[in-house]
């Protein structure tokens, strides 16, 4: 198994390749944490430490996909995300609806056995990936952002088993991964999950000449869209307008009947929302599997 080691800031189609993989190899890919593991004791804050968005959340990577090409999809599936037994919580005085009097502040969160002890309260680990993604065609997007391309997506249900979908855009697609969370609630609400080092193992695989506009997750009951934007209405329009187009391409029906249907059937829920820093607000819509429907991308 080849092990990816090598770590960006940046999801770029100047990024050299460390490594090439053919479709169907399983790869490890070794993540530091967001912090690029700077935050080893609770005296050095984000404050002490250089967590400006051009040097935060490293990407392990990025690798070349052979035969993926502009205009394929390439499909990753998480066999397993490894994590170590400690990670951090930090504050800033910037990031968040509570930044207000909040001070500079990390926290240590020892894990045993797969489970968290905060304050003494053991909670179960679930670790995802917060960061992954295709290379942009355009200008650079840096690690700690996202975009169509994926990126810092910060989605807690990408975890061990699932499957992502990722538009390639750049020849090799040049994969790229890191920002681990061992526990992350849904909106990350002061700006971190449980920050940690893991080892990400995936297996790639490519879907020929199908339109992707945003990344797509698959879960064992849902697909879901992931899409961002600054405002609130932005992220639901471009969320909302991939999922109808999708949905429309494998059921034939028009826009305003598919629109009904996403009402009584769609669930939008939020990834990151930890506003005002400048990271875009990123959300999920969920279309539930059902018999009755073909695969929302294949």
């Amino acid at each position: 198994m080849k092990v990816i080691s090598d770590q960006v800031y940046k999801f770029s189609k100047d990024n050299k390749p460390c490594e090439t993989i053919l479709p169907g190899e399983v790869v490890k890919f070794k993540a530091l944490d967001c912090f690029s593991n700077t935050i080893t004791n609770e005296s050095i804050t984000m404050q002490s430490t250089d967590f400006s968005y051009d040097v935060a959340n490293p990407a392990a990577g990025p690798v070349f996909v052979q035969g993926a090409e502009p205009g394929d999809v390439l499909v990753v599936d998480v066999y397993d995300v490894q994590v170590a037994d400690h990670g951090v919580i930090a504050t800033d005085d910037h990031c968040g609806p509570l930044f207000e009097g909040t001070d500079y502040r990390s926290k240590i969160i020892q894990i045993t056995d797969g489970m968290a002890d905060f304050n003494g309260i053991k909670i179960a680990i679930n670790p995802m990936v917060g960061v992954m993604g295709t290379a942009p065609d355009g200008d650079d997007v840096i690690d700690g952002y996202v975009g169509d391309h994926g990126g810092n997506m910060d989605c807690k249900l990408i975890t061990k088993g699932s499957r992502l979908y990722f538009p390639v855009r750049v020849p090799g697609a040049l994969l790229q991964m890191g920002d681990v969370h061992a526990i992350m609630g849904d909106g990350e609400l002061c700006g971190t999950g449980l920050e940690i080092p893991a080892d990400i193992t995936v297996k790639t695989s490519i879907i020929k000449d199908f339109k992707l506009n945003w990344p797509v997750l698959e879960t064992d009951d849902y697909w879901y869209v992931i899409a961002c934007g600054q405002e609130y209405n932005d992220v639901v329009t471009n969320v909302c307008k991939e999922m109808r187009r999708l949905i429309m391409g494998i059921t034939g029906w028009d826009a305003v009947e598919t629109y009904m249907f996403m009402s009584v059937r769609c669930d939008l829920e939020v990834n990151q929302g930890c506003k005002p820093c400048a990271v875009p607000m990123v959300l999920r819509l969920g279309f539930p599997k059902d018999a009755q429907f073909a695969p929302l991308v294949s």
